[in-house]
């Protein structure tokens, strides 16, 4: 695996993030159309309207699925960079520091974690800021 860093940190699954949203968004496409045919030939509405709802369900499933994912993952990633705070100065994270700052100070390596945290304390800096505020990149492959 090659060396994570700002600009390549991000990740995507294709099976998930490509073939199984098109997977599921191509038969809700082609339900919403069985559906209008359906209205305009006044028969056949209720089928329609079952494929459109189930296709929709498949949807809702499969976004919720990735929504509950990343909220498990973004507490847990709360809870390893306090600790790691904790550890390096003996106090928790000021209660200013938001989710999204978090999730990004985690790529800081250990000797400018505690300053940058400071740092996005006090300016307010945005993920993107902090991240690109970097120099010592501590990859995370884990998160999806």
């Amino acid at each position: 695996m090659a060396d994570q860093n700002y600009s390549n940190h991000g990740r995507m699954v294709p099976m998930f993030h490509y073939v199984a949203f098109t997977a599921a968004l191509f038969p809700y496409v082609l339900s919403m159309v069985y559906f209008f045919k359906a209205l305009n030939a006044g028969s056949g509405r209720l089928q329609a309207a079952v494929m459109v709802s189930l296709t929709a369900a498949v949807i809702l499933a499969l976004w919720f699925a990735r929504a509950f994912a990343l909220k498990a993952q973004d507490r847990a990633i709360r809870a390893e960079e306090n600790f790691r705070y904790y550890i390096a100065t003996g106090k928790p994270f000021d209660s200013k520091l938001r989710m999204r700052q978090i999730i990004a100070l985690r790529f800081a390596g250990d000797n400018e974690f505690v300053a940058l945290v400071k740092k996005a304390v006090d300016e307010n800096l945005s993920a993107k800021q902090i991240k690109m505020a970097i120099t010592n990149w501590k990859a995370d492959y884990n998160r999806v």
